[in-house]
Parts: C-alpha cells; structure tokens; sequence
C-alpha cells in the first residue's frame, strides 16, 4: 500500500511538471512565435490579456503542485526500497524550483511592467513597451522551458528507476 502511494505521488509530481514544462514549451514554439508575427498592440494586448487569465486554479494547481508533490515523493522515497529513485527526484525538484526562481524573478516582474503600461489603445509608444518585454520575456521563457523539461526527464527518469526496484 505504501509503495502503490509513493508511485502516485511520483506520478503526479511527474504529470504535473509535465504541465507545466509543456505549458512553457507552447509558449516557445507557438504562442510567442505567432505574436511575434502581429503588431506592437495586438502582442501587448495578447499579453496583457494572457496574463490575467492564466492567473486561476487550474494553472495554480500545476503551477504549486509539481513543487509540492515532488517534494512530497522525494520524502517518500527516501528510504527503504524507493531510495535508488530519490536522486533523480531531488534533481527535478531542483530543477523545477529554478523554473520557479525564473518564473518569479523575471517572467512575472515583466509581465507586471507591460501591465503597468495601461490599456495599449493609450500607450503613446506600444513599440518602446513591446521591445521592452518580448525579447527578455522570451529568452526566461526559454530558460525555464529547458528546466522544467530537464525536471520532467529526471521525475520520468525516477519512475523507471523505482519501477525497476520492484517498488516506486
């Protein structure tokens, strides 16, 4: 019983990393690349209205809980049978915790900022705020992609190595 509870934890630590490390990955392949194609107001406006929304429970839930799961398989597998998984999910708790560093110190600081330049139909220079964030904001964006999919690697990487003991 025990064990069959430590490969949930484990999986959905990995599942929701997933999540997020595929919701970083579509911003890095199709959404900013798309926006990148329009003007300077329909990015700032896209933008803008991206990061109201995504701010609700659904995104909370991925967003927190692949921390807190993965934290939670890691102490649950640190002894006993699932400890030859335990590395591997202490280097994509790690590693996810930097997608969260990145996250907080820059994505969200530059999001606030385009926010705080009002409505884009009276932004004077859409080009100055547009410049300001979209190179930046897609070079963090592409750093925590790398991270939190080096992560989901690693906690996939956990599973099979806990499969193999006989005992996640």
């Amino acid at each position: 019983m025990h064990g069959d509870l430590r490969s949930l934890v484990l999986l959905a630590a990995t599942l929701t990393t997933g999540l997020m490390a595929g919701l970083y990955f579509a911003f890095s392949v199709a959404v900013m690349p798309g926006l990148a194609r329009g003007g300077d107001r329909t990015l700032v406006e896209a933008m803008q209205r991206i990061n109201v929304a995504i701010l609700n429970g659904w995104f909370t839930l991925a967003f927190g809980g692949a921390l807190v799961l993965g934290v939670v398989a890691a102490v649950m597998h640190r002894g006993g049978a699932g400890r030859p998984a335990l590395p591997w999910i202490v280097a994509g708790v790690a590693l996810y915790a930097v997608s969260l560093v990145i996250t907080m110190g820059f994505s969200v600081p530059l999001n606030d900022r385009l926010a705080g330049a009002g409505d884009p139909g009276r932004i004077h220079d859409l080009a100055a705020v547009r410049a300001r964030f979209e190179s930046a904001w897609v070079h963090w964006n592409a750093a925590r992609t790398v991270v939190s999919t080096a992560a989901l690697g690693c906690l996939a990487w956990a599973m099979r190595v806990a499969a193999g003991t006989g005992r996640a």
